[in-house]
């Protein structure tokens, strides 16, 4: 007989074996996240890393498609970092609505959704297939703020 229980999302993060960087302090006008209603929205998001510093560089030309991709993982990190910190834990989301991932690349790069996937993949991971995935942007910039490699905001609904 096979187990059936499904696990929670904290279940299935903490089963990851990850660990999330501080939540970053806004460094302008605006606020990280806001709850409207059962809607959940996430600020645009970087690659903040345990030491609080960011990763830098330009896809294409500073890092190659699996840095790019590793990069966009960290930035969902970050984005759970926000929602523990301030929202509660993860089971306060019931499901991903969507993500808008902005990808700091040269001009002849194409592969967008590929290095967006780092992010999507890990909220499969954490919310499940029919959870975890919803609609979703990935497009190409000129630049991002500090020279970040990639940038994204999210919304979801809560519980």
């Amino acid at each position: 007989m096979t187990n059936m229980t499904i696990k929670s999302a904290e279940e299935q993060f903490a089963q990851l074996g990850l660990s999330l960087p501080p939540a970053p302090a806004p460094l302008g006008v605006y606020k990280p996240f806001l709850i409207d209603g059962k809607y959940l929205y996430i600020s645009g998001h970087g690659p903040v890393l345990n030491d609080r510093k960011l990763i830098i560089g330009r896809i294409g030309k500073d890092m190659d498609m699996e840095q790019g991709k590793a990069a966009a993982r960290q930035v969902g990190l970050t984005i759970l970092s926000t929602i523990r910190t301030h929202v509660g834990d993860l089971d306060s989301v019931k499901r991903v609505i969507k993500i808008l991932g902005m990808v700091n690349c040269t001009p002849d790069f194409e592969r967008h959704p590929y290095i967006i996937n780092g992010c999507s993949e890990l909220f499969a991971a954490i919310w499940g297939e029919e959870n975890g995935i919803g609609v979703r942007s990935a497009v190409g910039f000129g630049s991002l703020p500090d020279n970040i490699p990639v940038e994204i905001e999210a919304m979801f609904e809560l519980h």
